[in-house]
C-alpha cells in the first residue's frame, strides 16, 4: 500500500476520533431541559437525540466501541508508517507512538471536547443522525458489552435502567432562578423564589405581631373611637374589649364611614357592622391559608397559639406579599446597602424576607425577626456599638430601644 494512502488513512482516523470524542462530550453535556423544550417544538435533531439519551448506557457503549476502534487502527497505521520510513531504526516505533499521542491529544481529544462543551447542540444534534443507524448496525456488539457492564454495576448496587433521572429538587431550582439574572428581572426572581418558599412558610412567619395590631377598644369613649376610625390608614380594624384576646369581630371602614355622621351612631352600631373573627393556628402553612382565604372569601384572620392566645394578625395582603414582595412594599426602608458594601438592616425585618433580599441563609427555624435572632444568639439585649459574628455574618448593633434591637449594620464578609 502506498505511503500516501497510509497517511490518508491516518488523517481519516484522527478526524473520526475527533468526531467520536467531541460528540460524546456534546451529548453528555446537553441541557436536558432545553432538549425537552426543543422536542416540544418538534425539532427533529432534538427528537433523535432524546431517544438516544433514553438509554445512555447503549449510546456510550457505541461511542466508545467506535472511538477505541479508530484509535487502535490509527496506532497500527502509525506503526506501519514508522517501519516503512525508518526500517533500520527500532526506536522509530516508540517515537511515532509518542508523536501520535500528542497529535491525538490536541486534535482528537482536547480541541473537539472543549468545542463540544462550549457549543453542545451544534455537534450533538447532527451526530444523532449518525449514531441512530450505527446503533442498529452494531447493536449485537453493544448489547453484548453492556450485558457485562450491567452485571458489573449490579454488583456495586447500581441498576442502569433505574438511574438516569433528570429531576431536580427545590434547592437546585432556586439556584437556577438565582443564576438567571440576564433572563429574569430581579423583582420577578424574588417572586419565583417566594413561590418556592411557600411550602415551608407558616402564617407565624409573616403575621403582624400582637403588639403591632391596630384595633378598636370598645371600652374607650365613643368620641375617641370615631376619631380613630376617621384617621385609620387600614381598611379593616380588629374590635375588642380591653384586650386583643377578647376580640369580637372585624370592622370594615367602608361600612362604618357611611353611618359615622348619623346622630344615633354609637357602639352598638359598630357591633352590628362587625364580621365574625377567623382564628388561624400559627403552624398553618401559607399556601394552605391562601386557599382557605380564597374558598371562604375572607381577607383577614387572627393567628393563635396552641393555648388559643392571639399571637398576631395575618391578611390576604400579607400572603400575597410573601410572593410579590417589593412590588407592593418598599424593601429599601428595611435593608439599605451602603457604599462600603455593608447593609443597614431594620431589626424588625423577618428573617425570611432578609434572606430573600440578600440571598443569605440565616436560620428560620427559631426566631422570626432579626431582633429575635440576635437576642437568642446573645441571650441578652445588646447595647449599641457591640459587634458579634451572627451565623457567619459580622454585625454591629447601631440602635436599640428599651427591649429591642432597632438597627443593625451587616459588615462585608472578608
Amino acid at each position: 500500500m502506498p505511503i500516501i494512502v497510509l497517511f490518508g488513512m491516518l488523517i481519516l482516523m484522527l478526524i473520526l476520533s475527533a468526531f467520536f470524542s467531541g460528540s460524546e462530550t456534546a451529548l453528555m453535556t446537553l441541557n436536558r431541559y432545553r432538549l425537552k423544550h426543543l422536542v416540544k417544538l418538534k425539532h427533529l435533531g432534538a427528537i433523535r437525540t432524546q431517544k438516544l439519551l433514553q438509554r445512555p448506557d447503549r449510546l456510550i457503549g457505541l461511542i466508545l466501541l467506535c472511538n477505541n476502534f479508530v484509535n487502535t487502527f490509527a496506532a497500527s497505521v502509525t506503526t506501519i508508517i514508522a517501519i516503512r520510513l525508518f526500517p533500520q531504526e527500532e526506536s522509530s516505533i516508540a517515537i511515532s507512538a509518542g508523536i501520535l499521542t500528542i497529535v491525538m491529544l490536541i486534535f482528537s481529544e482536547v480541541s473537539p471536547k472543549t468545542l463540544a462543551a462550549i457549543k453542545p447542540e451544534q455537534l450533538a444534534f447532527p451526530s444523532a443522525w449518525i449514531y441512530t443507524p450505527l446503533l442498529k448496525l452494531f447493536y449485537p456488539i453493544v448489547w453484548f458489552v453492556n450485558l457485562f457492564v450491567s452485571l458489573l454495576l449490579r454488583l456495586v448496587g447500581v441498576d442502569v435502567k433505574k438511574n438516569h433521572q433528570d429531576t431536580i429538587n427545590k434547592e437546585e431550582l432556586k439556584s437556577i432562578i438565582t443564576e438567571a439574572e440576564s433572563l429574569i428581572p430581579a423583582r420577578y426572581q424574588k417572586m419565583l423564589l417566594g413561590i418556592l418558599d411557600l411550602e415551608s412558610a407558616t402564617v407565624e412567619d409573616i403575621m403582624t405581631p400582637r403588639h403591632e395590631i391596630v384595633g378598636i377598644d370598645l371600652e374607650e369613649p365613643i368620641e375617641d373611637i370615631i376619631n380613630q376610625i376617621k384617621s385609620s390608614p387600614h381598611t379593616r380594624l380588629a374590635v375588642y374589649k380591653k384586650s386583643v384576646d377578647r376580640i369580637i369581630g372585624f370592622l370594615h371602614l367602608r361600612k362604618v364611614l357611611i353611618q359615622i355622621n348619623n346622630p344615633d351612631f354609637d357602639k352598638q352600631t359598630i357591633i352590628g357592622l362587625l364580621s365574625k373573627p377567623v382564628f388561624i393556628p400559627e403552624s398553618t402553612p401559607v399556601h394552605t391559608q391562601m386557599l382557605r382565604f380564597k374558598n371562604e372569601k375572607i381577607r383577614i384572620g387572627l393567628v393563635v397559639d396552641e393555648y388559643g392566645d392571639v399571637q398576631g394578625l395575618v391578611t390576604l395582603d400579607d400572603l400575597l406579599q410573601e410572593i410579590v414582595g417589593e412590588l407592593i412594599t418598599d424593601d429599601t426602608a428595611a435593608a439599605r446597602e451602603q457604599s462600603d458594601g455593608s447593609y443597614l438592616i431594620d431589626g424588625n425585618i423577618t428573617i425570611r424576607e432578609l434572606n430573600r433580599m440578600t440571598q443569605w441563609s440565616l436560620p428560620t427555624e427559631g426566631p422570626k425577626t432579626l431582633n429575635g435572632l440576635i437576642i437568642e444568639y446573645m441571650e441578652t439585649i445588646p447595647e449599641p456599638g457591640i459587634s458579634i459574628n451572627l451565623h457567619g455574618h459580622p454585625i454591629e448593633i447601631i440602635k436599640r430601644d428599651k427591649n429591642t434591637v432597632k438597627l443593625v449594620r451587616f459588615l462585608p464578609i472578608k
